[in-house]
């Protein structure tokens, strides 16, 4: 039952992705500036987040003691990506649609998910990439065109 839940925390996630790239598309629009829209809704974001923390993390204040003892591109590389992802998906929303900018960075996300796994990049446990994984690549590619073309 777990799992269950699981899975479907991870589609609602997976379903506010092009709900959030729409909302900041459009307030791109209203602003004039994509990277105003992105810098928006990193501020809101980090808001929350810090009350979020605040609130059910007892000890949060004490992780800043931590940061010295971390890595530069650990620190700083979430966060870079983030802007980036955010920022292209603000952009490419106008000119590919909802679906299309959906499917083109998920396939750019199993790309390299799928070399992540088989490499162990990170720490993460390796899963070799396999026949199997490779026809699911290839179904996105798919999805990519059909989607463009309809």
């Amino acid at each position: 039952m777990m799992i269950i839940l699981i899975l479907i925390a991870g589609i609602l996630a997976g379903m506010a992705i092009p709900v959030q790239t729409s909302i900041n598309s459009r307030l791109g629009m209203k602003i004039g500036s994509p990277y105003g829209a992105a810098a928006i809704s990193f501020f809101v974001g980090t808001l929350l987040l810090l009350i979020v923390a605040l609130v059910t993390e007892r000890h949060f204040l004490s992780i800043i003691g931590l940061v010295p003892s971390i890595p530069w591109w650990i620190l700083i590389g979430g966060g870079c990506l983030g802007v980036f992802y955010l920022t292209s998906n603000i952009l490419l929303l106008p000119r590919l649609g909802s679906a299309l900018t959906v499917v083109v960075t998920l396939l750019g996300q199993m790309i390299m998910a799928l070399a992540i796994d088989h490499f162990g990049w990170f720490h993460v446990p390796v899963h070799e990439l396999n026949f199997p994984r490779i026809i699911g690549i290839l179904f996105i590619i798919s999805g990519v065109f059909i989607i463009k073309k309809y």
